[in-house]
């Protein structure tokens, strides 16, 4: 694994600036599948990867209301016999709740939930060594990533 990859996969499962990606996506079989699959994103350019990290928003992320009046951010990861699984958000570590359809209440676009990325703090040379790891572990990429990209 490159270097740039190594300090990146620090970052991903230990982060000493907010929370670490890992507590919503899988990687290398560590981490919650809270979050979609890195894989997907790892097809486009670092770039367009350092914009989807810091994006304030999800498209992924809704308000879920449940019909007993609870709200909370969610992201649906799948349905099974039981119900509708979903990962709660508000928790620091994503927890997975299975509703019946009939306990879902309304989900709707979401307004409040951020995408923890967005508010780490994280440099542009700690962006571009997680985006290189990400590349590495998914697409066995070992070309740097340069930091200089990291900047809105």
């Amino acid at each position: 694994m490159p270097e740039q990859a190594k300090r990146g996969s620090t970052l991903f499962f230990k982060s000493t600036k907010g929370l670490p990606c890992a507590t919503c996506h899988r990687l290398e079989g560590k981490g919650t599948p809270a979050g979609p699959d890195l894989k997907n994103i790892a097809v486009v350019s670092p770039r367009a990867m350092f914009i989807a990290i810091t994006a304030t928003r999800t498209a992924y992320v809704v308000e879920l209301e449940t019909t007993t009046g609870r709200k909370f951010p969610a992201m649906q990861h799948g349905e099974t016999a039981e119900g509708v699984l979903y990962y709660d958000l508000s928790a620091n570590a994503p927890k997975p709740v299975t509703l019946k359809k009939s306990e879902i209440g309304s989900s709707r676009d979401n307004a409040k939930w951020t995408h923890p990325p967005e508010s780490t703090g994280y440099s542009a040379e700690q962006l571009a060594d997680v985006i290189a790891y990400i590349k590495f572990v998914t697409r066995g990429a070992t070309d740097p990533v340069n930091p200089a990209d990291m900047k809105h």
